[in-house]
C-alpha cells in the first residue's frame, strides 16, 4: 500500500483485518510512526523512485496500490516506477477522468474512483428506498431492498419477477432470520429484506414499488 492517507489507510486496516500482511509506504513520516503500530510494517520511502522500491522488495509483491491522491504528479510516478519494476498488477487511485487516463497510459492494470464511487451510491439510497445499492458497468446493479408492500404474503412462484419487473429475487431475509437464497417457493413475509438485480432503472423502480 503506497500512500497513507485517509483511502489508503483504511484500505491497509482493512486488508490487514481479511488476514493479509501488508507492506505500507510513505514519505511523511509522522504517517509511519502513526500506523507503525496498527500495520504489519510501515516504511518511511520516496515510492516515486525506482530504486527505492527495489530496495524494499516491491517486486516480490504481487498486487500493490497506489492510494496517493494529493499529488497527481507522485501517484503518476509512482505506477510508472511499479511498472518499471515489473509488479504483476498495480491499483491506483484516480482523482479524475483525466488523471484515471494518465494512470492507465502509464501502466496501472485497475484504476479506482472510491469518492465518486461512494458518492454516485448515497445519492441512489438518498433518493429511494434501497437499504444498499451496487452498480456495476454495463446498465447492472445489485440492490438491498425492504420487500415492497404489493408483493407481501405471495410466493416468487405465483409473483413472475423477472417477467413483470424484470429484475431478479436473489436472496431474501425473513424478519428475525438469515439470509437465505431465494428460490420458487420462497414467500415474501412482512418486515422480509430482498436482494435483487438487473438494470439499473428496473432495480429503481422495483424498490420504489407501492
Amino acid at each position: 500500500m503506497i500512500g497513507l492517507g485517509r483511502f489508503g489507510c483504511h484500505l491497509a486496516g482493512s486488508l490487514t483485518r481479511l488476514g493479509h500482511r501488508v507492506l505500507a509506504v510513505d514519505r511523511d513520516p509522522d504517517r509511519v510512526q502513526r500506523w507503525s503500530a496498527v500495520l504489519d510494517r510501515v516504511v518511511q520511502a520516496d515510492a516515486t523512485e525506482e530504486q527505492a522500491l527495489r530496495q524494499l522488495g516491491i517486486d516480490d509483491f504481487t498486487r500493490v496500490v497506489v492510494a496517493i491522491g494529493a499529488s497527481v504528479e507522485a501517484s503518476v510516478l509512482t505506477v510508472l516506477a511499479l511498472t518499471e519494476v515489473g509488479v504483476p498488477q498495480v491499483w491506483a487511485r484516480a482523482t479524475s477522468r483525466k488523471h484515471a487516463k494518465i494512470l492507465a497510459s502509464v501502466g496501472a492494470h485497475h484504476v479506482v474512483f472510491p469518492e465518486a464511487e461512494t458518492g454516485e451510491r448515497v445519492a441512489h439510497l438518498i433518493v429511494s428506498r434501497m437499504l444498499d445499492f451496487m452498480e456495476f458497468g454495463d446498465d447492472f446493479a445489485i440492490a438491498k431492498v425492504p420487500v415492497p408492500p404489493p408483493l407481501v404474503g405471495h410466493r416468487l412462484r405465483d409473483l413472475a419477477v423477472q417477467e413483470r419487473y424484470g429484475v431478479m429475487v436473489v436472496g431474501a431475509k425473513p424478519a428475525g432470520e438469515r439470509f437465505r437464497y431465494a428460490d420458487p417457493d420462497t414467500v415474501l413475509g412482512p418486515g422480509s429484506v430482498l436482494i435483487v438485480e438487473g438494470g439499473i432503472a428496473r432495480v429503481q423502480q422495483f424498490a420504489a414499488l407501492r
